[in-house]
């Protein structure tokens, strides 16, 4: 057996596997049924915003300053008005203590494309 067969096959399922895994959008649906949101979070801001919507995250500036988690409440607070959401359908999943947030939306309250389409609309206004 040659050395190079094992080394193709190899290759050749790793690369057509890596390919669906990258989300062309910060809002996915995640395995649990949840819709996760990438947010990039700016404290510290005059006014509560959505700034920008690009591949890596929702960038967000959040009027609060970022001690003892004040800015991840305010955050909560205002992606659950911009979504129409209840505050205790909306949680703070992960980044507590970093600019890079994970927000998770509970289970069948909304559809990712209905989430893409308030953010977008919040940031042209």
């Amino acid at each position: 057996m040659s050395k190079n067969k094992g080394k193709g096959k190899a290759a050749a399922t790793a690369s057509s596997t890596a390919a669906p895994a990258t989300p062309s959008t910060p809002v996915t649906l995640d395995k649990g049924g949840n819709i996760a949101i990438k947010i990039l979070a700016k404290p510290g801001a005059k006014q509560n915003g959505i700034t920008d919507i690009g591949l890596e995250g929702v960038g967000v500036q959040i009027a609060a300053p970022p001690n003892e988690g004040e800015a991840n409440a305010e955050l909560v607070k205002f992606l659950s008005k911009v979504l129409g959401l209840r505050k205790s359908d909306v949680s703070l999943d992960k980044g507590s203590r970093s600019r890079n947030k994970i927000i998770l939306i509970s289970k069948g309250v909304s559809t990712v494309e209905a989430i893409e389409q308030l953010l977008r609309k919040e940031c042209d206004s």
